[in-house]
């Protein structure tokens, strides 16, 4: 089993949303995020989470979880990502991305990720899923 990178590149999606893993293996994920100027609306109201700041934690926590799971030799591409969004989160607090592995086959995985307030209450549900493919080298 492949353990992901804690910490992306400093040019990457996940650093610049300031996306970090908490902790990935054995078909679970769960990945955490600010709500802050990197990741709310840009039109009103500004200061609520954006849709695809979501739709891109989903997708990176599923990333992470498919890379825990790859040969060293493998990599996980997402191909398809949607989600449900049902409430709203008001910038000054963070995210949590928790994720189940729902299928693990050869050359795909599925993930169910939930994203939540710290308290627990959900902010949307989505369902990623990932093409392992071969690394390039």
């Amino acid at each position: 089993m492949h353990t992901p990178p804690s910490h992306d590149l400093p040019e990457s999606l996940a650093s610049n949303l300031g996306i970090q893993l908490v902790s990935a293996g054995d078909g679970t994920v769960k990945a955490v995020m600010p709500v802050d100027h990197r990741t709310t609306r840009a039109s009103s109201p500004a200061d609520i989470l954006s849709g695809g700041a979501s739709l891109a934690l989903a997708e990176t926590a599923a990333g992470y979880g498919s890379l825990a799971l790859c040969d060293p030799d493998k990599t996980p591409v997402g191909i398809q990502v949607s989600a449900n969004h049902v409430h709203m989160v008001t910038a000054g607090t963070h995210v949590v991305a928790t994720g189940v592995l729902i299928h693990r086959g050869r050359t795909t995985h599925i993930w169910n990720i939930d994203i939540t307030t710290p308290e627990g209450q959900l902010v949307s549900t989505a369902r990623v899923v990932n093409h392992i493919i071969d690394k390039r080298s």
